[in-house]
């Protein structure tokens, strides 16, 4: 009797193990990947620097000592870019002072005015004229352009044009010297358009 009894216990506590034992044979979890990119602006190499304006005073004729005819020079900053909306070039422009401080006398100047355009970002151009005194004093201006309304890369072309001596005066000798500087950044509030 005893040999029955065993496998007939065996046979019902079978089924009963493998019921209380499902697994399925697919899990689902979820992992999050995030990262961040920051507002970025880039300008490139300027492209000839420095820019050599030469003899700026005429050596004969009638207007012999007085500003030459300068022809317009263009720098280009290739490759530049802001990867985020609402952006703007802002111009600063110096004039061409001589390195020589010593006052200018009556007739004479010692800087050289000038135009600078920075073109291809947005509608327009952000344009700073010069307006130094024939002293030298107040050499600088600054323009802020329109504000582009999206990501952009975009080769920036700096027009220097107009070049000018207060009052036409004659120049006096020496080493001159100016400055363009050329900002991409987010626009100002309430700047550009």
């Amino acid at each position: 009797m005893k040999r029955l009894i065993l496998p007939l216990l065996a046979a019902i506590a079978l089924p009963g193990i493998a019921h209380s034992q499902t697994v399925t044979d697919t899990a689902t979890g979820d992992v999050a990947v995030g990262g961040n990119v920051s507002q970025l602006c880039m300008l490139g190499t300027p492209t000839p620097a420095p820019v050599d304006l030469g003899q700026l005073a005429t050596t004969s004729g009638t207007r012999v000592g007085r500003i030459a005819a300068i022809a317009p020079r263009s720098v280009t900053l290739a490759g530049s870019f802001c990867n985020f909306a609402g952006s703007a070039i802002t111009v600063t422009a110096t004039a061409l002072v001589n390195n020589d401080a010593t006052p200018a006398p009556t007739g004479f100047a010692r800087a050289v005015n000038y135009t600078a355009a920075v073109t291809n970002w947005a509608p327009g151009a952000a344009t700073a004229t010069t307006g130094a005194t024939a002293g030298g004093g107040t050499p600088s201006a600054s323009s802020v352009g329109a504000t582009q309304g999206a990501p952009k890369i975009a080769d920036l072309t700096v027009n220097l044009s107009n070049f000018t001596a207060p009052s036409d005066a004659l120049l006096t000798a020496g080493s001159y010297s100016g400055l363009v500087i050329v900002t991409l950044g987010p626009a100002p509030s309430g700047g550009g358009s």
